[in-house]
């Protein structure tokens, strides 16, 4: 286990919140909750069917016949009245476990919720911006992934965020710089240190052209107008971002080359394909989708993840959770 999970889940249970978890019917799920409950990382509340979700130490609710599901309903129909819900519609809506859960944590009967084991990212996402909305200032919603590689030199002790890898299809120049902002920020939440963000791109300052490599360079252009303070450079291909030898090659005088440990990838296929290859081949710990820009806390899983990977995820939630609980 990495120092970042260790310190993660140190601070998960000195703090317990109330994580609700909407995939009862996944048996990574349930591995997953009853690490969870031995550990006291959480109070779980699990959706699914108390018959046949059964982990000591959890709350089990069934949406369909809950005492909350007239009242989310009526609220879930208010929220969305200009949308045209209806009450009927709401009332259909709430026996879906993942709205069910989302209103558990915009009615404060839950402080997080983690899903995605077996529901796609959009699954995960809508219901998030349909009712909890995006916390104020944020223009993007994005997604990353914390990614600890064993025996590693670079980022911090291995240590790295990636992103956007879940979201985001193929970002202009200005979502790229608002990705770039979120996860510096999202960084110093986390990890206590000064974030040092690499835009990444196949072309190290003008070393080859293309529309791709333009788009980061004009990136990495409005952040510097937009966080003057903040320590980003672009464009900067994976080794100039990494590796102080090849920095100096490449990037000589860059205040990140050679030491970043934020990788905005340029657009989702790379970033993508470029965690999971770290992941599988590298053997690194990887937990999220983590989702930067929602009002409160709701995280993603990716459907390959393992029950020790929503047992990761579930502490972050927690985290988050505590984080905004001292903002409020």
């Amino acid at each position: 286990m990495s120092d970042f999970l260790k310190r993660m889940k140190e601070s998960a249970k000195a703090d317990r919140k109330t994580i609700v978890l909407p995939e009862g019917e996944d048996p990574r799920t349930i591995a997953a909750a009853q690490k969870i409950v031995a550990e006291g990382l959480a109070n779980l509340v699990i959706l699914g069917d108390p018959a046949e979700v059964k982990v000591e130490g959890a709350r089990v609710v069934d949406p369909k016949s809950s005492d909350k599901h007239e009242e989310y309903a009526q609220a879930f129909a208010e929220l969305r009245k200009k949308k045209g819900v209806t009450i009927e519609q709401a009332r259909e809506q709430m026996n879906d476990n993942t709205y069910f859960g989302t209103m558990m944590v915009k009615m404060g009967d839950a402080d997080g919720l983690v899903s995605g084991a077996c529901h796609s990212t959009a699954n995960t996402l809508r219901p998030a911006l349909q009712i909890l909305k995006t916390a104020p200032g944020t223009k993007l919603v994005s997604g990353f992934m914390m990614v600890i590689v064993p025996d590693c030199e670079f980022g911090q002790d291995g240590t790295f965020i990636f992103s956007d890898i879940g979201l985001n299809i193929a970002p202009d120049a200005d979502q790229l710089s608002e990705i770039a902002i979120a996860s510096a920020a999202s960084w110093k939440s986390f990890m206590g240190t000064e974030p040092e963000v690499a835009l990444l791109s196949y072309s190290t300052k003008g070393s080859a052209g293309g529309d791709s490599a333009e788009r980061v360079r004009q990136a990495a252009a409005l952040v510097a107008e937009k966080a003057p303070d903040l320590a980003c450079d672009g464009e900067l291909q994976l080794d100039a971002a990494l590796v102080p030898e090849v920095a100096s090659l490449k990037a000589p005088g860059s205040k990140v080359a050679g030491h970043a440990n934020v990788l905005v990838f340029p657009d989702l296929a790379a970033g993508n394909i470029g965690y999971k290859l770290v992941q599988r081949l590298g053997k690194a710990e990887a937990y999220g989708p983590l989702l930067q820009g929602i009002a409160k806390p709701v995280n993603d899983l990716s459907r390959g993840c393992s029950a020790d990977d929503i047992v990761g995820v579930v502490a972050i939630t927690a985290v988050q959770a505590q984080m905004a609980a001292k903002q409020a």
